[in-house]
This record gives structure tokens, C-alpha cells and sequence, in this order.
């Protein structure tokens, strides 16, 4: 089951909203080992494409360095749909390379309902998982 503050669900809802028609990426990265999405990283889509999204690599060799840094790991990998629903397709599960990260999909072929769906995504095989948004005390 994935666990998320609703301030890091709407930033990334916000984030594949900004970036539609396009499709929008990035990392949510916490505690290694802890499962805990923390810290919200949008990401550039290097491919600029409504179909496909592609980490810039420089970026993301960066990224890797600084959660490495930090003590951090990708808890969360996120991107959107812009046509279809919030479902890994083959390409997303091909390139699904971080078997304990949740891989968030979420689709905005529809702008006013938007599907925000968890999976995860080892060796091929897809599991579809519960979310659970939790408000944050201000």
C-alpha cells in the first residue's frame, strides 16, 4: 500500500496537470528503507512527448547522487497519462528498473477527473495497490 501526504498528491497531480498535453515525470524520494515518500522532485520529460517519458539523464544521474547524499532512495516514481488510463503500459513496465519504488500513474485525459493509481512493478509482473492519502496537521 502506498502512504502519501495530500500536499505531495496534489503537487504531483498539479505537476501532470502543468505539463498536459505532454506527459509530466518525477521522483518522490524518502528514507532508505523506510517506504516513506518525502521529499517531491518534479522532473523534466527529456522527451517532450504526450506518449512517452524519458528522464533528462543528466538530471537524473544528479538526483541519484543527491539522494545518495542524503540517505534517500526513489520511494515514489511518478508520470502521466495523457490519453489513456492511469495503467503501466508495456514500456513503462520495460523500463521499470526500482522494484521496492511505487510507480504512480496518473491520467488527465479527463481534466476534471483525474485517476491516481499505485503499482508495483518487478521482473515484468504488475500489482496494482491500494492508496491511502493522508491530510498533514499545518
Amino acid at each position: 500500500m502506498l502512504t502519501i501526504d495530500r500536499p505531495t498528491y496534489d503537487a504531483i497531480v498539479a505537476h501532470a496537470r502543468r505539463d498536459h498535453p505532454d506527459e509530466a515525470c518525477g521522483v518522490v524520494a524518502g528514507p532508505v528503507g523506510a517506504d516513506r515518500p518525502v521529499r517531491f522532485i518534479p522532473m523534466l520529460n527529456a522527451a517532450r512527448s504526450p506518449t512517452f517519458y524519458e528522464f533528462d539523464s543528466t538530471d537524473l544521474l544528479r538526483l541519484y547522487r543527491e539522494m545518495d547524499d542524503r540517505d534517500e532512495e526513489p520511494a515514489v516514481i511518478y508520470h502521466s497519462h495523457t490519453a489513456t488510463e492511469a495503467y503501466p503500459s508495456r514500456t513503462d513496465i520495460a523500463y521499470a528498473g526500482e522494484p521496492g519504488a511505487h510507480y504512480v500513474l496518473v491520467s488527465t485525459r479527463d481534466p476534471v477527473d483525474i485517476e491516481f493509481r499505485s503499482f508495483r512493478i518487478s521482473d515484468g509482473a504488475v500489482t496494482e495497490e491500494p492508496v491511502t492519502v493522508i491530510d498533514t496537521a499545518g
